[in-house]
């Protein structure tokens, strides 16, 4: 048994970066962040560590928590705690509505909240924008309480400037749509029914539809979480989009999407560009990919029903710890292919996972580098059930391939140093 001391390096590396996210322009008694430390072990005499923080915080500023990651050696990480992701404000599905600003919107009046606050908002209208263009500590909550607002061509929110915008809904629904094309503010391409420039959190107990014609659904230039509500996206190109993370700790989301599901990307840091998801439900519909990831794609938990996608869930590292998770694709199902470098890898240590690939050249597991599993429940229909171009190794777990239990990873192919899931052990099964 080999141990995969390149697949650890890399995990500690873009792990920490993902938990830099959750500390960045965080630095108000309301919302406060920790400093996050992870380490790992490398190899039995090498100990890799990386301390993120924020740097300086206010005076009065408290840390939440330290989140520190197990040690690991050659079937992956024990014990990840990555509760300083998310804020306390973040996790808080109502809103303190002490101070509050009420506010009912009229139709083709815009409204522009440009002081921190929290505003509860209500009325049917069209061609209304909320626009926050606050300080850049500020942090606004919106408050949704039965609004609907049906745009032509700009976002129902448009976060211009903030530290932090929480999108928060009472025991209500909610419905915002944006039928055309979306007109630019300046040099900023809005795309988005909710677009935002900083740190956005969705939250709260009602529910939000959400329809973007020409669009994505909603859009983050920085992080995009969220931690509670329901949510009903469907948008012509992605349904959630940010450049450095999204990350989701619950709530009901249903995506049917013309791109991809759930995007993040960010084309001028490598280590950002992440996913994280550790609970709730996804139903997802997309014509391209369910979930996707320039960087990192990790699942520590939630219930996740890809329905159809090209790609079910692809990313640079794809690192699946729990959860609930059905695919079906028609290409691959979990795919891991450089992206932000050549180090790309898919590693299983646990969830139950249901995969089931449509015909043709198509792959359930296909890893352009190497590929673990550790643990879990695994049940794939597929031709091919696992593919990788690196080392390929089942350390653990419970694997089914079209009806059965497989002990090992065999190499069914020569040259290309592909791997397909035999049945007990044999070889060139070509499952």
């Amino acid at each position: 048994m080999m141990k995969n001391n390149s697949l650890i390096s890399i995990k500690v590396l873009t792990f920490a970066a993902l938990l830099s996210l959750s500390v960045v322009g965080c630095s108000s008694v309301q919302d406060n962040s920790a400093a996050v430390v992870t380490s790992t072990q490398a190899a039995a005499t090498q100990t890799a560590a990386s301390t993120v923080s924020s740097g300086t915080t206010s005076t009065g500023e408290a840390a939440e928590g330290t989140a520190t990651t197990g040690t690991t050696g050659t079937m992956g990480t024990t014990g990840t705690d990555t509760s300083a992701l998310f804020t306390d404000r973040d996790l808080e599905q109502t809103a303190d509505l002490t101070a509050a600003t009420r506010m009912n919107l009229v139709s083709n009046q815009d409204v522009t909240l440009s002081e921190e606050g929290v505003y509860v908002l209500s009325g049917d209208v069209e061609n209304v924008t909320v626009t926050v263009d606050a300080a850049e500590e500020a942090k606004v909550q919106i408050v949704l309480d039965g609004v609907s607002i049906t745009n032509d061509d700009a976002p129902a929110i448009y976060v211009k400037a903030a530290d932090k915008v929480f999108v928060t809904s009472t025991d209500s629904d909610n419905y915002m749509e944006v039928t055309g094309t979306y007109t630019a503010d300046g040099e900023t391409n809005l795309d988005a029914v909710i677009f935002s420039r900083a740190d956005v959190t969705l939250n709260g107990t009602g529910s939000l539809n959400i329809v973007s014609a020409e669009g994505n659904g909603i859009s983050s230039k920085d992080d995009l979480k969220i931690t509670g509500g329901v949510y009903t996206i469907n948008s012509s190109a992605d349904g959630l989009e940010a450049n450095d993370a999204i990350l989701i700790s619950d709530g009901t989301i249903t995506i049917d999407t013309g791109k991809d599901a759930l995007h993040s990307e960010n084309e001028e840091d490598t280590t950002l560009g992440n996913i994280y998801i550790a609970g709730g439900t996804l139903n997802i519909t997309a014509a391209d990919d369910g979930i996707t990831a320039n960087n990192l794609v990790q699942i520590d938990g939630g219930t996740l029903n890809i329905e159809t996608a090209v790609e079910g869930i692809e990313g640079n590292n794809i690192i699946i710890n729990d959860g609930q998770i059905t695919i079906y694709a028609t290409d691959d199902g979990i795919n891991a292919t450089p992206k932000v470098n050549d180090n790309a890898s898919i590693e299983v240590n646990g969830g139950t996972i249901k995969v089931t690939m449509g015909s043709g050249d198509t792959d359930a597991f296909d890893s352009n580098g190497n590929l673990y599993i550790n643990g879990g429940t695994i049940d794939v229909e597929a031709t091919s059930a696992f593919d990788a171009d690196g080392t390929a190794e089942l350390n653990g777990g419970t694997v089914t391939v079209n009806g059965e239990q497989i002990t090992e990873i065999t190499e069914s192919r020569g040259g290309g140093g592909g791997f397909r899931g035999g049945a007990g052990g044999g070889r060139g099964t070509g499952q």
